[in-house]
């Protein structure tokens, strides 16, 4: 069953905008120091800089959007709003925004002060966050909307496993203290791609690819039992490294194992709901959503080859897959649908009084101009994942094609809430001068 959209609870569009804005930045900014630095960066993911890299994507884009789309999803799609959403957006949106620079920046100057720093932030940020959510997920969902609101509900679970494994490795940082780093890392890496990220994307597709993508529903056993499912493979699979440490190795393989199986009927499913879709045409949206499950097969296919061999050997090919290929296409495809038509929304209230004709949704942002900056990303994409392989020539090449794809997604998403600046001054002036 899918839930019919309610904008009665719609929250203000400065809530979720100030983090689609800044969303961009971030990865810009990666983007720029990745080819400030060059091939070197891709020595380790170890490296303090790759470090400083992974989280401004991480923190700085990944998170950011999907905080703003989960404030602005929840009450639209599920009928649940957080408390107080305009301060709630400002707190989070702003200790997320200094935490993940000041995190960067000391991963990158190895400056305990600064991790200090960026803990109090993101902590904060973080914290505040999960409260709002905790109170607000206390209502019950919308008819239709169950399947989504339990793996929100999972995904917020996996976010707080993260963020305190996350502030205990900061800890470390900030402070001398022994901890088993390497094991906490990997933890700490799991929860927030495997949990936070897949089980928000999985939750918010059982609405939006059949709603917005125009595909047959999901089927009901993959609705009712993937996202528990997947929680409880990462609970299990936490375990047996806690417990094991490794020896013997093949419990936590074979858990691992299933948390991949799980994630493969996921994006073979959301292919194959993509492949029905009753329009014959991909817009950017569709063709972001086929990238963003390809890769996480593509994922799969590799973690399955590196496990036959030298489970490190392709880490950070796993790491560009996962957050540049599959978290952040899909987002990057989201925003396309979720900023013109809010600008559109908002623009209609505005001018409910008949100052002037509302563009449409396709005017605001023409999918051709969308189209454009996929092919960028997927360009950005693949020479990433060949910088792996080939870091001396390719590195700064990617890097360079990154910048430009994250600034045109920027142009865009600021193109379309200038259009609704501009309507919504103009309805004020008609008010004021009859």
């Amino acid at each position: 069953m899918q839930r019919i959209l309610s904008f009665d609870q719609t929250p203000p569009f400065s809530v979720p905008l100030r983090f689609f804005l800044t969303a961009p930045l971030f990865s810009m900014l990666a983007a720029a120091l990745l080819f400030w630095q060059g091939p070197e960066a891709f020595t380790s993911r170890w490296s303090p800089f790759m470090l400083a890299l992974t989280h401004l994507m991480t923190l700085g884009f990944l998170a950011s959007a999907m905080i703003g789309a989960l404030i602005q999803i929840l009450p639209v799609v599920a009928g649940i709003s957080l408390p107080r959403p305009r301060l709630t957006a400002g707190v989070v949106h702003t200790f997320l925004s200094a935490g993940t620079a000041l995190l960067a920046a000391a991963f990158w100057l190895s400056r305990a002060v600064l991790f200090r720093l960026a803990l109090v932030c993101l902590v904060l940020a973080f914290g505040w966050l999960l409260v709002a959510a905790a109170i607000g997920l206390r209502q019950a969902p919308a008819p239709g909307a169950t399947a989504t609101v339990a793996a929100i509900r999972l995904a917020l679970a996996a976010l707080l496993i993260t963020v305190l494994l996350g502030t205990t490795l900061g800890s470390a940082f900030a402070w001398p203290l022994a901890l088993p780093l390497i094991l906490l890392a990997n933890l700490h890496v799991a929860w927030g791609l495997l949990g936070w990220l897949a089980l928000l994307v999985i939750g918010v597709a059982f609405q939006v690819v059949p709603m917005f993508l125009v595909t047959p529903l999901y089927p009901r056993h993959v609705t009712r039992w993937l996202a528990a499912l997947l929680f409880l493979l990462l609970v299990l699979w936490s375990l047996t490294e806690v417990i094991l440490q490794g020896h013997p190795r093949w419990p936590a393989m074979l858990v691992s194992a299933l948390i991949v199986a799980s994630l493969t009927l996921f994006g073979a499913t959301t292919l194959y709901l993509l492949w029905r879709r009753k329009r014959p045409k991909a817009d950017a949206t569709t063709l972001f959503w086929r990238t963003s499950m390809a890769s996480l097969l593509a994922c799969a296919v590799l973690w399955t080859v590196s496990s036959a061999l030298v489970p490190a050997s392709h880490s950070l090919t796993l790491g560009i897959l996962l957050i540049v290929g599959f978290g952040y296409s899909a987002i990057n495809g989201m925003l396309y649908k979720i900023v013109p038509f809010l600008a559109w929304y908002h623009a209609q209230n505005e001018v409910a009084i008949g100052c002037r004709t509302v563009p449409s949704v396709k005017k605001i942002l023409p999918d051709s101009v969308a189209v454009k900056q996929f092919w960028c990303h997927l360009a950005a994409l693949l020479l990433l994942v060949a910088a792996t392989l080939w870091p001396v020539m390719l590195t700064r090449v990617a890097a360079f094609a990154l910048c430009v794809s994250s600034g045109w997604l920027a142009f865009n998403v600021i193109h379309a809430v200038r259009i609704y600046w501009r309507i919504s001054r103009d309805a004020a002036l008609a008010v004021v001068v009859p």
